[in-house]
């Protein structure tokens, strides 16, 4: 395993499925299934590789754990798409800005899901830690 792939989330893999998918004017919902399919990946090449998630200290009372498993948003994929050239920034920044209204208005999560309240009474939340 590389030196870094524990808190790694982009990798080759994905940056070239990405590039191969990617078109202006991919409608939300299908924005959203590309994200879907990113994760997807994420999660097998960590599985594959043996990546473990890292251990972190929660920053408010001390308490050590492992990471929570890093995920794919729509965001940090629209984002992505200037970290890796594969759109022009003004592109990604009126999709992302398009991303936000669309999210909001319908009432979707940083995943493009349906947004729930969430009932996490974890202490180590914030620290996002997995709880054991």
């Amino acid at each position: 395993m590389a030196r870094g792939d524990e808190q790694r989330v982009w990798f080759p893999e994905m940056v070239d499925a990405l590039r191969v998918r990617w078109h202006e004017g991919l409608a939300f919902d299908q924005l959203i299934a590309l994200r879907d399919d990113l994760d997807s990946q994420l999660q097998e090449l960590r599985s594959a590789n043996g990546i473990h998630l890292p251990s972190i200290k929660c920053p408010d009372c001390g308490h050590r754990g492992k990471a929570a498993p890093p995920h794919v948003s729509v965001r940090a994929m629209i984002l992505s798409l200037t970290r890796f050239d594969i759109a022009p920034a003004e592109q990604a920044y009126a999709l992302e800005k398009s991303w936000s209204v669309y999210r909001r208005e319908h009432g979707l999560d940083l995943y493009g899901k349906k947004s729930a309240a969430e009932a996490n009474s974890c202490q180590h939340a914030r620290a996002r830690l997995v709880r054991s």
